[in-house]
């Protein structure tokens, strides 16, 4: 890339995009403490317990109390002992923070289909045009986050800007929990007072050298030419000079290829009675059907999950060699799975039945016949 005088194109700033940035609170710590109540308040570190492996291992993410000690993610979980030898170590449950993750999704997507993951612990929204038709970004981040904590119980906290850039930095400004809003009139005053080692992108190297050019916050950023950021930091140094400037034109984006579709509903109070239960997960049979008859496409797994009323999460599934797609499939595929693994003496909190592995339904379903019954 040529960089010659920067043309008014490229130093034209979007401003009326609407983006959340949306960060779980500690998340696969957090995950862990809701589902065992009697961890919170002691420091937690997810990662494999040095002591039985030679001191071997990584840590994922810690609790806020295990962070007051200095222990922090990517820190080799040796070290972490070392700053808290009373630190409890839990071995992280990757397949188990995923459906979690997927639950939080379920979230997101009642009020846009624009999203970006970037992790299994945050994600953009672009909620410029939503399904909810309301116009303050920030009134939809407090419902996302209120609904994340009753249907989830877990908190999370936001970044609500109108580029990603801002949205990302806004979401770590208070945590946990926190909801921060970025204007256009308040960004270059945020921007000025941010610690140079804090804007999104800069890695610890670039900040070391930026700190040697006495360059310690983004006002003393802002005061460097285009030219002068790119001899020494080259692209980088680019990027630099527009997000110092609050701009970041770049799009949410997302895969809108669907892998599976589905639907799931929280109850309150708790379903108790195996009727009921039949009853819901008829309801969520038709609500299925009728969104894979939308997209035009069947599916051959069949998956039901149930959570109970303390959080604890089942997820069951069975595969089918011919694909599955009416109401009636759905429903005797989806109670045959209660009837196998479901406890209603332990209430339900949530059910919600999902079909993947799908194809279009101009695949249909040919029974081949397992003998010739005529000669050619």
């Amino acid at each position: 890339m040529e960089y010659g005088l920067l043309t008014f194109k490229e130093l034209d700033n979007d401003l009326n995009r609407k983006i959340i940035h949306i960060d779980m609170d500690a998340f696969y710590a957090s995950v862990e403490e809701r589902d065992n109540p009697s961890l919170k308040g002691k420091p937690l570190v997810i990662a494999n317990d040095p002591r039985r492996t030679g001191g071997r291992g990584v840590v994922t993410t810690a609790n806020y109390v295990a962070r007051t000690y200095g222990i922090h993610s990517a820190m080799s979980s040796q070290k972490a002992f070392e700053l808290c030898p009373h630190a409890l170590f839990i071995p992280p449950r990757m397949d188990y923070y995923r459906s979690v993750s997927s639950d939080i999704r379920n979230v997101f997507l009642k009020y846009t289909d624009t999203i970006e993951p970037l992790s299994l612990d945050e994600a953009y929204l672009d909620v410029t045009q939503n399904k909810v038709n309301i116009p303050s970004a920030s009134i939809i981040a407090r419902k996302i986050q209120s609904e994340v904590w009753k249907e989830v119980g877990l908190t999370c906290s936001a970044g609500v800007s109108y580029n990603k850039f801002l949205a990302k930095m806004a979401s770590d400004f208070k945590k946990p929990a926190g909801l921060t809003v970025i204007t256009p009139k308040d960004a270059q005053n945020f921007l000025f007072e941010l610690p140079i080692e804090k804007f999104y992108g800069v890695g610890e190297k670039t900040a070391e050298k930026l700190v040697q050019l006495n360059i310690k916050n983004g006002k003393d950023l802002f005061g460097l030419s285009a030219n002068q950021l790119i001899d020494d930091f080259g692209k980088m140094g680019y990027v630099l000079f527009r997000k110092v400037r609050g701009i970041d034109n770049n799009p949410v984006t997302s895969n809108r290829e669907r892998k599976s579709l589905g639907r799931e509903l929280t109850y309150s109070p708790f379903l108790t009675q195996e009727e009921q239960v039949e009853e819901e997960i008829r309801k969520l049979s038709y609500t299925v059907s009728q969104s894979l008859e939308k997209h035009k496409v069947h599916g051959q797994v069949v998956v039901l999950k149930i959570r109970y009323a303390d959080f604890y999460t089942v997820t069951r599934q069975k595969s089918f060699v011919d694909y599955v797609g009416s109401k009636e499939e759905i429903f005797s595929k989806a109670i045959a799975l209660w009837e196998e693994h479901g406890e209603i003496d332990k209430e339900i909190r949530l059910l919600g039945i999902t079909l993947t592995q799908l194809a279009p339904r101009s695949y249909t379903n040919i029974q081949l016949p397992l003998w010739k019954t005529t000669k050619l």
